[in-house]
C-alpha cells in the first residue's frame, strides 16, 4: 500500500503520520488488495478537514470528514472507508457467488432436458 500524505495550511507531524498510518492500517487489514491512498489534511480557522482517496482493484473510495481535532476528523475518516472498503469488499464476493450459482444452474439443466428427451424415445 503507497500512502501520500499531504497537508494543506498544515505541517505534518510525525505523531499525525504515525497516527493516520495506524488508523490506516485497519482498512489494509480488512482488505488487501488496496493499491493507493492519498490522504489530503486541510486547516480553516477552526475546521479541520481530512480527505481520503483509496484506490482498490477496479474502484476509487473517496471519504472526507470534517471536525474541530485532527485526531476525531482521522479517527471518523478511518470509520468511514472502513465502512466503504468492507461493502465493497462483500459486493466482490457476492457477485462472485452469484457467477457460480448461475454456473451451476446452467450445466444442470441440460441435464434435465437431455434425460426427458431420451425417456419420450424409449415409450
Amino acid at each position: 500500500m503507497n500512502l501520500n500524505l499531504t497537508g494543506q495550511r498544515l505541517e505534518i507531524t510525525p505523531a499525525i503520520r504515525a497516527y493516520v498510518v495506524s488508523k490506516l492500517e485497519r482498512v489494509n487489514r480488512h482488505f488487501d488488495h488496496v493499491i493507493d491512498v492519498s490522504v489530503v489534511m486541510s486547516v480553516d480557522k477552526l475546521r479541520q478537514k481530512i480527505e481520503a482517496n483509496v484506490h482498490v482493484r477496479g474502484k476509487d473510495i473517496h471519504a472526507e470528514s470534517v471536525d474541530a481535532d485532527m485526531y476525531a476528523a482521522i479517527d471518523a475518516l478511518a470509520d468511514k472507508l472502513d465502512r466503504q472498503v468492507l461493502k465493497h469488499k462483500e459486493l466482490l464476493k457476492d457477485h462472485r457467488c452469484d457467477s457460480a450459482a448461475i454456473e451451476r444452474a446452467a450445466t444442470a439443466e441440460p441435464v434435465a432436458a437431455g434425460g426427458g428427451a431420451t425417456r419420450g424415445d424409449s415409450v
